[in-house]
């Protein structure tokens, strides 16, 4: 991240690592995304490139998952040609003596454009001349790093949750729901990602100021909303975090069931009106009767791509004393703000859902 301050640098450096301290912690999908630094003095546009063998899993110029090595999720359509089929190009059955066709090396560019965020606050010489129990710099450095975090996940749930790989807990559509989550329903995404060939997640971004990732067991991740904490917790053979062994819990983890690892965010934000009527013991709109729908998101490895709030060039830090200018003849303004390019792209709408599900309404 890089600072720009009248401070001195030894300040301004502990500043924009307080800011990132502060929000990282609170951002959930900045985990589990393949992550791409941002390039110093580069275009508005930024490229995620994956690698595949020509007629293995792409088609027409469409990248179709689940489609790998000459047959949908590897059955026997290769090993039925007979050795001889000049077609064969997956290279899994060989002629003796026969140098096997060679299969292309193709890339798939997925591109996004960034955008950038920001926000500033204002804070007077009279703040900060009388207000040095308080920190006034801290505190404002402290609210706006909560901010970005937040700005940053609203921009990127909005991009996640247009995922097209769609369930419901009951019915066909968001107004057939009126049933709560369980993981019979859980266990049906779950299913249908490997299906697809989802790996599960094995690295995460780490929650710290320095671009990394940490390697964890693997497993598949569910971001939902703290309302759902409780049906969670009902599920059979569900795990705290609280149980875990030797396993560290990610910010705001709930817990575990088998294969998939429940993390909270207030960012899933419910539908208070689109669902159905009749359910039964689960939360509902008070005018219209209609079970409240929450959105879970399911995520495999490289199921999306994102610019993360860390690095270099991915964030600024403005800081400024108030200074004699043309505009503030008296030095009455001084000023805290923040500046972020970054983007979110969904890689792979196979290898991540979204579920809809109604939630138990505790009484």
């Amino acid at each position: 991240m890089n600072s720009t301050s009248t401070l001195s640098f030894r300040s301004s450096a502990y500043y924009v690592k307080e800011l990132l301290d502060r929000g990282m912690p609170l951002m959930v999908f900045e985990k589990f995304g393949q992550a791409k630094p941002l390039p110093a003095k580069n275009t508005k546009t930024i490229s995620f490139r994956r690698y595949m063998l020509k007629n293995n899993g792409y088609t027409s110029g469409a990248f179709q998952p689940g489609t790998y090595f000459g047959g949908p999720l590897m059955l026997s359509t290769a090993n039925a040609r007979v050795p001889s089929d000049s077609s064969v190009q997956d290279g899994t059955r060989l002629t003796e003596g026969v140098t096997p066709k060679a299969v292309d090396l193709m890339t798939q560019d997925i591109t996004a454009t960034l955008i950038q965020y920001g926000s500033v606050t204002d804070l007077s010489d009279v703040v900060l001349d009388t207000m040095d129990i308080d920190n006034p710099m801290q505190e404002a450095t402290t609210c706006l790093a909560e901010q970005a975090a937040n700005v940053l996940e609203d921009a990127r749930f909005e991009v996640l949750k247009g995922c097209s790989n769609k369930y419901y807990s009951n019915g066909t559509a968001v107004a057939d729901v009126n049933t709560k989550l369980t993981y019979t329903v859980c266990a049906k995404v779950l299913r249908g990602l490997k299906r697809q060939l989802a790996r599960p997640i094995t690295a995460v971004t780490k929650s710290s100021t320095n671009y990394g990732t940490e390697g964890i067991a693997p497993a598949y991740v569910a971001v939902v909303h703290p309302d759902l904490e409780y049906d969670i917790r009902a599920m059979s053979g569900f795990v705290g975090i609280e149980s875990y062994a030797g396993t560290p819990a990610f910010d705001g983890e709930i817990g575990k069931v088998g294969e998939i690892r429940f993390v909270s965010s207030t960012k899933c934000t419910p539908l208070t009106t689109l669902g159905a009527t009749g359910g039964t013991n689960v939360l509902e709109d008070s005018s219209t009767n209609k079970a409240i729908v929450y959105p879970v998101l399911f995520f495999g490895k490289d199921a999306y791509g994102l610019v993360p709030f860390k690095g270099m060039n991915a964030a600024e830090l403005l800081v400024s004393n108030p200074t004699p200018s043309d505009s503030d003849p008296l030095a009455q303004r001084g000023h805290v703000g923040w500046k972020a390019m970054s983007t979110t792209v969904i890689l792979n709408d196979a290898w991540m859902a979204i579920g809809y599900v109604a939630c138990s309404s505790i009484v």
